[in-house]
């Protein structure tokens, strides 16, 4: 071919209709297996399972025997190269990975291409599967590619539901409107429960009537927060069990107007509520708590 260095000739080595040669009986065995979407490797005089097979033993030189063995569909990765970029001449056009496959009861590993998200996602010994073409012919490339082993699903979840206030909480939160706490006494144990509830928990007796106890009461227990919430006043702030005047258990609540290293065990705290006119059956009609002034409680 003309070429307008003078001192380079280019050539053009051409088959018209391809190269053909024939497989053999190993290697036709092997193709035709894989036309039929089965993978098989071959038997050595010393029990070894070669894939792909071959006519003779790499190790001793001596032929096979005429065992064939089905082996896989999966393997295990036994080392690998990342390709970022691939080529045209490449099984995939996407990044992907050349690896060596130990496939299942087979001895030696074969070479070909694992699709994978990430090359974080392949390391020695990662499992993969073949993923064949949808017309295999007889050829290498019957196996598009081989793929990881299914670890994860990432599923879509959405849940749509409604919450409906029971009896006894329907009753505190009518309340809690009004901007009054309503607790229940049990007529056994004598123990105020607040918010109200229609059996004791103490002893299962039923508790028939309300009664308002005070929105003043104690810091039992608290914690101080680092996070943001919308409820939150400012950050941090401080979430406590306040065992209200007249109670017997405490209830839980944020506290504010007061900063939050000087929130202490004992403290006197009254609720702050949302103007009447923004008031809804909802806990948000209390802000939180703030500090009374009054002498800290000591508790037992």
């Amino acid at each position: 071919m003309p070429s307008d260095d003078p001192l380079v000739a280019r050539h053009v080595l051409e088959f018209p209709g391809g190269y053909t040669r024939t497989t053999g009986p190993v290697i036709g065995r092997f193709l035709t297996e894989l036309r039929g979407r089965r993978i098989v490797g071959v038997r050595t005089k010393e029990g070894k399972v070669l894939v792909p097979p071959l006519e003779y033993d790499p190790a001793t030189g001596e032929p096979v025997t005429p065992e064939y063995v089905e082996v896989g569909p999966a393997g295990t990765v036994t080392s690998w190269a990342w390709v970022p970029e691939p080529l045209p001449g490449h099984p995939l056009d996407r990044p992907f990975a050349w690896a060596t496959i130990l496939l299942d009861s087979a001895d030696t590993a074969l070479v070909h291409a694992v699709a994978a998200d990430d090359p974080k996602a392949l390391s020695k010994g990662s499992r993969v599967w073949p993923v064949w073409r949808d017309r295999p012919t007889g050829h290498i490339t019957d196996i598009a590619h081989f793929a990881p082993e299914v670890t994860k699903i990432v599923s879509n979840v959405r849940a749509e539901y409604r919450l409906q206030a029971g009896g006894s909480l329907r009753v505190f939160l009518e309340g809690v409107e009004r901007g009054v706490f309503l607790g229940g006494r049990c007529d056994q144990c004598a123990k105020v429960y607040v918010p109200y509830r229609m059996s004791c928990p103490q002893c299962g007796s039923l508790i028939a009537d309300t009664l308002e106890v005070p929105d003043t009461g104690t810091i039992t227990t608290f914690a101080i927060n680092n996070l943001p919430d919308p409820r939150a006043p400012e950050v941090p702030f401080v979430s406590a069990y306040i065992l209200l005047d007249g109670a017997d258990i405490p209830m839980i609540a944020l506290i504010g107007d007061v900063p939050a290293h000087e929130v202490r065990q004992g403290m006197r705290v009254r609720a702050v509520w949302v103007p009447e006119e923004e008031r809804t059956k909802s806990m948000a009609n209390i802000r939180w708590f703030a500090p009374t002034g009054e002498p800290d409680v000591e508790l037992s």
